[in-house]
């Protein structure tokens, strides 16, 4: 099973409603639990196991306009806005830890103020050993960062706030 087949189970384990998935092949066991229960889950090396060779994968995030006027992304849940609002919010494609910088001893991907083109990598998340880089979708400029740094973030969880104009 490859990240991309992983990714599209998280993603049908979401939108199913159910709380929990289990999965066992020859290689690796997955276990996949929601939101839905009272305690906050957090996946660790005792109840996820896996062999997956590691490398570094591009990962497209999801990218909603907050523009009522314009056409709705329909593969993509939308946030409610202002009416007014022109800003468009870059949401996490993945399950894992987000970093703003390729090591620590780099500086940061974006700033807030930060102008970005479509294709920019604008974050790094962490998904079972794996550094996805998160590239823009869009052209803008960061308006906010919604995420700390070394923080945990779920699928579909606002990242930035991006001006497109």
């Amino acid at each position: 099973m490859d990240l991309k087949e992983i990714q599209n189970l998280i993603k049908f384990v979401a939108k199913s409603g159910a709380s929990e998935v289990k999965l066992e092949m020859d290689d690796f066991k997955i276990t996949i639990r929601t939101g839905s229960t009272s305690e906050d889950y957090r996946p660790s090396e005792s109840n996820v196991s896996y062999n997956i060779p590691q490398h570094t994968v591009s990962q497209q995030p999801q990218v909603v306009n907050t523009n009522p006027s314009a056409q709705p992304n329909e593969s993509a849940p939308t946030k409610p806005a202002e009416p007014d609002s022109k800003h468009i919010i870059i949401k996490s494609p993945i399950i894992g830890t987000f970093y703003r910088r390729p090591s620590p001893d780099k500086s940061n991907f974006v700033d807030v103020g930060s102008h970005i083109q479509k294709g920019d990598v604008l974050c790094v998340i962490e998904a079972m050993k794996l550094f996805n880089e998160i590239e823009s979708e869009i052209s803008g400029t960061i308006v906010k960062i919604l995420v700390d740094d070394s923080s945990p973030v779920e699928f579909d969880q606002p990242l930035f706030i991006v001006d497109p104009a």
